[in-house]
């Protein structure tokens, strides 16, 4: 199943999410952040430093391999890398260190409720063979640098971690946060919960529309699936604009609009959350809000923010793992949430940043 995934989703060559085919021209620009990325560095370095020859060799790929865009949410996908079910405790705190040193604190405590969670859903599945607090694996691309580009991915069931580095300038996309369940009624870690914030500020932001705006915001009540379009292996999705325009909204409404887009970004660390959140402000004009489903308080639904330079979507989807459990394991449900935050027009992975990079230093294969 992973290998027909793989083949047909990798069946064209890279271009990035677009509007309508077409990659808009000169939205990314190699220059300097002003935020170090030493201490991320730094980290790597010392997550590496912890590797067998063995797991290094399975672990580490060139800057500009394909397996970047080998990611997939299911549980049962064949990943690459290093796992942390292998890891003895002085790699797993050298990759935790990394992915500390890479994410906001909110960032990285998302991070670990999603595994933690994996644990719970491993239980209530009754399947530890591909669900389970560890079964998540680290990568490293290119080689840890100041100067040359390089990164690294975390991916497993819910939680994908794409972290691209050139000099100072960062690229956290395609990042994946989901669970399910979002809450855990049972086990070890009773009681957690996650992306109840990002839920119920997507609510929020549409409840602040005026109703004309609702009326264009929302693009169907019903919500009878699953209507996420930009994960796995959708590298080169077309999604047009849809629903409300967002270069009317003032005031509060403007302001929870940039917060909601804050709410996601802010999972890198603070610094480049902030150089991240000056690209979307210049593009905030030509912003889009898109809903589908319900607006009653405890409704499922669907909600996208897109703009040249972000693409975001929450998606309440059908019980999956835990289908035995549902009343109805054809509706969308709370208890299983995906959120998925992109780069459009070319600059997931780094992409476009690494070929104005390649075209200024030409490389040999």
């Amino acid at each position: 199943m992973s290998e027909q995934y793989e083949k047909d989703g990798l069946s064209a060559p890279f271009k990035g999410i677009t509007t309508n085919g077409e990659v808009v021209p000169g939205l990314f620009e190699i220059k300097p952040s002003g935020v170090s990325t030493e201490p991320v560095r730094n980290a790597a370095e010392a997550f590496i430093a912890t590797l067998t020859p063995f797991q290094l060799a399975r672990s580490v790929y060139p800057v500009d391999d394909i397996e970047w865009r080998k990611w997939m949410n299911q549980h049962f996908y064949a990943r690459q890398g290093v796992c942390f079910a292998e890891m003895t405790d002085a790699q797993r705190q050298a990759a935790f260190g990394l992915m500390r040193a890479s994410l906001s604190a909110d960032g990285f405590e998302l991070t670990r409720n999603i595994m933690r969670l994996n644990e719970t859903l491993a239980d209530l599945a009754e399947d530890h063979a591909f669900l389970g607090e560890w079964l998540y694996y680290i990568q490293i691309y290119g080689k840890p640098s100041a100067t040359e580009p390089w990164g690294w991915k975390f991916e497993g069931h819910h939680a994908i971690i794409n972290y691209f580095a050139l000099g100072d300038q960062v690229v956290m996309t395609p990042l994946f946060m989901g669970s399910e369940p979002v809450k855990a009624p049972s086990g070890k870690y009773k009681g957690l919960e996650i992306l109840q914030k990002e839920q119920n500020d997507g609510l929020e932001m549409l409840k602040a529309l005026s109703e004309a705006q609702r009326k264009q915001a929302i693009l169907n009540f019903s919500k009878t699936g699953n209507n996420n379009l930009t994960e796995a292996f959708k590298d080169n999705v077309v999604i047009d604009y849809a629903g409300l325009r967002t270069n009317d909204l003032s005031g509060p409404a403007r302001q929870r609009f940039r917060d909601l887009i804050h709410l996601y970004i802010s999972k890198m660390d603070e610094g480049h959350a902030r150089v991240k959140m000056d690209d979307v402000d210049r593009h905030l004009d030509n912003s889009w809000f898109t809903w589908i489903g319900d607006t009653q308080s405890d409704g499922v639904f669907y909600y996208r923010v897109q703009s040249p330079v972000v693409l975001i979507e929450f998606d309440h989807q059908r019980p999956a793992n835990l289908k035995k459990f549902a009343t109805d394991p054809m509706k969308p449900t709370r208890q299983h949430i995906h959120c998925v935050v992109r780069t459009p027009n070319g600059n997931d992975y780094g992409k476009d940043l690494l070929r104005q990079h390649y075209l200024a230093h030409p490389h040999t294969t």
